[in-house]
């Protein structure tokens, strides 16, 4: 789907569920800008405050295009930033901080995902705003809280950071080697960001009820625990060091790849082994129990079932388990998955055209909740640093060109 293209006409009339929700964000990498892109694709105006210094640290990741004025774009800014303005104030400036203090009262969202504290040191916590707007929903995306004391309070962390911490990398570590970083990519960036939004729209809809705003603070690291939950609580039953209930839930080799294929049933068995032609499994003794799967997967049934799968592609013989009833999927590979019909079907890739003369367009991934009476886009283009900075302050604050000049010369603005 192409930036500026509409799905489902039909369900324009209906506008989109946020529209009239304002939110004023500080915010740099994925965690919040993932957040705050959703909102703003279910109809929320979502302001974006960044450092004249470089602005949002997201910028500045690799791969990256250059914009028309020649800066460097990365790809963790280009995938999180959609249908968002920018506006570059310097916060340790007094009169920038004055600025951001006079426009909250204009928003029904202020949203930060500094660390812990930092912002409070500035001026601009959550008391600092909701004494200028009591209404204000404030919501913090950090590490390791902004509230509870927790040790680990002062470290800086990322996705990787909060992902290792939750228990999970030690979990699915293999014998001595070591743990793999990031095996999904920003897990803990988009789980703790989509927390995020379910802290806001709460407190939004207290606030309708109760008129009051509140402080919303949610942690990576609580978000990673939440999204990592077999790590305690196959602890909690007495499996310990990584250990799995019997299932099989494995990777197994096809004529031009691998698929993954998962059993944790008797009738599931009991399909698996009629596809694939091994019917004696049934009365076989050692295949009496679901250990008894795992115990012989190895020298038994992969060797059968990567028998059968040799003559078809990891497509096929994903199809060919789903008629029998088996749940199974083909490990797609990063061009597959641009090209994948369901992708396409499902509006999953965005086309963002690039400024530097690349033909290719930069792919973001798409809103994944479809409603029906939601029209998915017409999207906008991520914004250049600052660029809506005098829009946004003359008509929010009523500034006129002098004052703004006079800012900029003071380094409040850029």
């Amino acid at each position: 789907m192409r930036l500026g293209d509409v799905v489902n006409q039909g369900a324009t009339r209906y506008g989109k569920p946020l529209d009239g929700v304002r939110v004023l964000a500080l915010e740099q990498m994925q965690a919040l800008p993932y957040a705050t892109q959703l909102l703003a694709r279910l109809g929320a105006d979502v302001v974006k405050i960044e450092s004249p210094r470089g602005g949002d640290s997201g910028r500045g990741s690799l791969p990256a295009m250059t914009d028309p004025a020649g800066r460097r774009v990365g790809a963790t800014f280009l995938r999180n930033n959609l249908d968002k303005r920018s506006l570059a104030i310097d916060l340790k400036n007094p009169a920038g901080r004055e600025l951001v203090l006079r426009l909250a009262p204009r928003f029904d969202v202020f949203a930060e995902n500094f660390k812990s504290g930092a912002l409070g040191r500035l001026g601009l916590g959550y008391d600092d705003v909701a004494a200028a707007h009591p209404r204000c929903v404030y919501l913090s995306v950090s590490g390791f809280g902004n509230t509870g004391g927790s040790p680990y309070a002062d470290w800086p962390a990322y996705a990787a950071i909060a992902e290792a911490m939750s228990g999970i990398y030690d979990f699915k570590r293999e014998g001595d080697r070591p743990p793999v970083a990031s095996p999904v990519g920003a897990l803990g960036d988009i789980g703790t960001g989509l927390f995020g939004v379910i802290g806001i729209l709460a407190a939004l809809r207290h606030r309708d009820r109760t008129g009051e705003g509140q402080y919303v603070d949610v942690a990576m690291l609580d978000a990673m625990v939440a999204m990592t939950d077999i790590v305690t609580n196959f602890w909690s039953m007495g499996l310990r060091g990584g250990q799995l209930g019997p299932l099989i839930m494995h990777g197994f080799r096809a004529a031009d790849g691998w698929f993954i294929l998962q059993v944790g049933r008797e009738h599931q068995f009991e399909a698996l082994a009629r596809l694939v032609g091994r019917e004696a499994w049934l009365t076989d003794p050692r295949f009496a129990t679901r250990q008894g799967w795992l115990d012989h997967l190895d020298s038994e049934i992969r060797p059968a079932v990567e028998e059968w799968a040799a003559g078809r592609s990891k497509v096929a013989a994903a199809e060919a388990m789903s008629r029998v009833g088996l749940a199974a999927g083909p490990c797609l590979s990063d061009e597959d998955v641009v090209g994948d019909p369901h992708v396409a079907l499902r509006h999953m890739l965005v086309e963002l055209p690039r400024t530097d003369g690349v033909d290719q367009p930069v792919l973001i991934p798409g809103n994944p909740i479809k409603m029906s009476k939601v029209a998915e886009g017409p999207e906008t283009r991520v914004p250049w640093l600052g660029e809506h900075t005098d829009a946004v302050l003359s008509s929010e604050l009523g500034l006129d060109p002098g004052q703004l000049a006079a800012l900029r010369a003071a380094g409040a603005i850029a």
